[in-house]
């Protein structure tokens, strides 16, 4: 999965508190069919989704949105 942003100070803080809980993480250059406001991205397993949501809405960080990769194509994920 992916989440991508509007803002590299988002990314970073996002980078920090995922590494904090342990989640394995790759920081990433935004893929060109997603638009977005940073050139930033976070790739992360799926299997982690539910706890990135919840640090996503407890500490409030500000993303483009979560996008799952289906046959090279990505597909926003809604909450």
């Amino acid at each position: 999965m992916l989440i991508a942003f509007d803002s590299t100070q988002q990314a970073l803080r996002m980078e920090m508190l995922l590494e904090y809980i342990e989640i394995e993480i790759d920081l990433c250059p935004t893929p060109k069919e997603i638009t977005a406001g940073c050139a930033l991205s976070i790739r992360f397993p799926d299997e982690d989704e539910v706890r990135v949501w919840e640090v996503i809405e407890t500490e409030k960080v500000e993303i483009r949105g979560l996008f799952r990769e289906l046959d090279g194509e990505f597909e926003q994920i809604e909450r």
